[in-house]
């Protein structure tokens, strides 16, 4: 760092603290006189650094006020690495000459990293104080917005409170480059998940190299701004294969990152204006800072955090005890309330879990905090992102799973990750990252004993009675109101989870038939109405593809864009009823398989979808033709036609599929009724 880049740091931090001060008083905390200030505000300014905020002709002693723009608070925090390179190195010739001995040779950006990252001591943030972020929120205002996905909320949060750091914004394309090929950034610091702003190509066309844009949260509060640095279309076969290990829309960040995620990549610094409003477990939601805060005020030199996306159960307990006796270290139990895997338990209940077996904790030595991350299930390398987070939180070990942030099984049935691929990847990096790795030990209930063992460790197996309950068993149980013992979980967790998964004869539910036009899914979905009104206990709710049409979607066409549309406002609408218990009946054609599965991660949010293929063939529905929409079609009076002039993703495993061509309709809807019965969602 050269004298005039710290000059200018010191300007830039003290216009940021102190906007309306004296000229006078801003030279006497810079160190310069008044003419050097003057001719640096003159720079500054035409450099696009400082903006001249207000002119008050009355006051002698003060006519201007600055503040920083947003370059300027993004080269304020580049010079704060510089300015603490130079103090390390400062350091390091000093303990050299005082020892006689040169001190570890690293590099600037591993000093820095390690300095900021120490356990007790506080990190960088990117908000700018709070009088200039009134200013920058005014001056954003006129801005071109980006409203933000609820993931890169997630994201823009841990890049504002420190959560994400060393990183300053999203990701140019170089870091983003490195990250993929990698797991580094173009300056060689560890990071293996990409953290890029993607949007769509319409507003990418509207945004200039260099540009200030604003980010606004879903109700439109702008919640920073970001100039930027770097627009490129990814590739995104590419990303995938090389962050996720495989292009399979299996995947549930695949999924994402091909049909939900944005064409064209934004990378540049962010300037925070206000952290995201969380309206739930507020007391609960601590920013690294305020973590790092406790724990110094705790006395807490050594910290073991457990990541979660599930509640706790009795095994997690011995497992987190041991694993904080195996590191000497406190606990933080550190859950995630951001997004997950789509079918998980919502955040609000796995926190009332959390909050309900909390007291079975030494409260001297453990604590929780909600951690607002959005997972990508990218397994290994999700397992050290995992450990930088919580580096960055001020943690000093992590336990990392057996299949760490695993999203199941591919198209071909098989698990993405090894089982402990995730544990070889942390481990081989741990040394740079500066947190070490609890190993997650697999836990079983010993019988006789009655206590929970890590199972490779049990040298009398063939003598014992081991007991164990999966994640999908758990489901079931749930699903079918049968009782879970309290050897593998607690009471108070139980009844949580009672309160949110009632059995499913007590669940809504929804019926998702899909197929040709005019292959007779109304027809059916509306003896299936009548059958299910009769049988009485939940109200139901027919919303048929020409209904909707007619009532919900009526200003919409038939362009992709514009059906896709349609299906996902059924799919909400649907997802409500469901929500709150009824029964939804939904018969459009719904041709995009991508659409439906999104319909359904939306719906199995809160009770069952089941998705009926009418698989009639086009030759019948075409011959019934009672609309005359195949003959316009075929005469090309109708464009994109569904079957004729535009195509339809046959459903690969839907739940029922019906023959209706040798079949009446009654059997057809008799048959629906066999299977919500054999899948417990109406009583036998």
């Amino acid at each position: 760092m050269t004298d005039a880049q710290e000059v200018l740091f010191r300007l830039l931090r003290q216009i940021d603290m102190a906007p309306a001060a004296s000229q006078r008083a801003t030279a006497a905390a810079v160190g310069v006189s008044l003419g050097r200030l003057n001719a640096q505000l003159r720079a500054a300014i035409a450099d696009g650094l400082i903006r001249i905020d207000a002119r008050d002709s009355t006051d002698r002693r003060q006519r201007v006020a600055y503040g920083l723009t947003s370059k300027g608070a993004a080269e304020k925090a580049r010079l704060i690495d510089l300015f603490l390179a130079r103090k390390l190195s400062e350091y390091h010739a000093l303990h050299a000459e005082l020892t006689g001995s040169s001190s570890v040779s690293r590099s600037a950006n591993t000093r820095i990293h390690t300095m900021q990252n120490a356990n007790l001591t506080p990190i960088p943030e990117l908000f700018v104080s709070y009088d200039s972020a009134q200013k920058l929120k005014a001056e954003a205002g006129t801005l071109n917005s980006h409203d933000l996905s609820p993931r890169q909320i997630c994201d823009l949060e841990l890049l504002m409170n420190g959560g994400f750091a060393p990183l300053k914004g999203f990701q140019g394309e170089d870091d983003y480059n490195g990250v993929v090929e990698n797991m580094r950034t173009a300056d060689g610091t560890l990071w293996p998940i990409p953290i890029t702003l993607d949007v769509s190509e319409k507003f990418a066309e509207a945004v200039e190299i260099g540009q200030d844009i604003a980010l606004r949260d879903q109700e439109g509060v702008i919640l920073a701004t970001m100039t930027v640095t770097d627009k490129w279309v990814p590739d995104k076969a590419r990303e995938a294969a090389m962050v996720f290990g495989a292009d399979d829309d299996a995947h549930p960040a695949v999924n994402y990152l091909h049909n939900q995620a944005g064409a064209v990549y934004l990378g540049g610094p962010v300037t925070g204006i206000q952290q995201p409003v969380h309206y739930d477990f507020k007391a609960r939601r601590d920013t690294p800072n305020e973590l790092r805060a406790y724990f110094r005020k705790m006395g807490w030199r050594r910290v073991v955090a457990f990541q979660t996306r599930n509640p706790l159960h009795r095994a997690h307990q011995e497992l987190t005890f041991r694993a904080a006796r195996e590191a000497q270290a406190n606990l933080l139990i550190h859950p995630v309330v951001g997004m997950t895997k789509p079918g998980d338990v919502d955040h609000f209940t796995r926190v009332r879990c959390y909050e309900a077996v909390l007291d079975k904790y030494p409260s001297a030595t453990t604590t929780m905090s909600l951690l607002p991350l959005a997972m990508r299930m990218a397994g290994p390398r999700e397992a050290v992102w995992h450990g930088l987070i919580r580096k960055n939180y001020g943690c000093t070990h992590f336990i990392v799973g057996r299949d760490h942030a695993g999203p199941g099984k591919n198209s071909a049935g098989e698990d993405f990750y090894g089982p402990y691929d995730a544990q070889d990847l942390f481990r081989e990096h741990q040394d740079e990252m500066g947190i070490e790795m609890v190993d997650f030990k697999h836990m079983v209930y010993v019988q006789e004993r009655a206590q929970y063992e890590p199972n490779d460790e049990i040298a009398d197996k063939d003598n014992v009675t081991i007991l164990n309950i999966s994640g999908t068993e758990l489901r079931r149980r749930l699903r079918e109101g049968l009782e879970i013992p309290e050897w593998f979980s607690f009471p108070e967790v139980v009844k949580e989870l009672r309160r949110t998964s009632p059995p499913r004869s007590d669940q809504g539910f929804t019926v998702f038939f899909t197929g040709f036009s005019g292959s007779g899914k109304s027809t059916i979905a509306n003896a299936l109405m009548v059958k299910l009104m009769e049988m009485g206990g939940r109200p139901v709710t027919l919303l048929d593809g020409d209904i909707v049409r007619k009532n919900l979607s009526s200003e919409l066409g038939f362009s992709k864009e514009h059906r896709d549309l349609n299906i996902r406002r059924i799919g909400y609408v649907a997802s409500e009823i469901t929500k709150n218990g009824g029964i939804a009946i939904c018969a459009p054609i719904a041709p995009y398989g991508t659409t439906r599965r999104a319909v359904r991660e939306d719906i199995e949010a809160f009770g069952a979808f089941v998705e009926i293929h009418v698989a009639t063939s086009l030759e019948e529905c075409e011959r019934r033709d009672r609309k005359g929409l195949y003959k316009l079609a075929r005469e090309g009076k109708i464009k994109e036609f569904t079957g004729i002039s535009d195509p339809y993703d046959v459903p690969k495993n839907p739940e029922l599929r019906l023959d209706t061509e040798s079949v009446d309709v009654d059997n057809c809807a008799h048959q629906v009724l066999l299977k919500l019965e054999s899948m417990g969602l109406i009583a036998a």
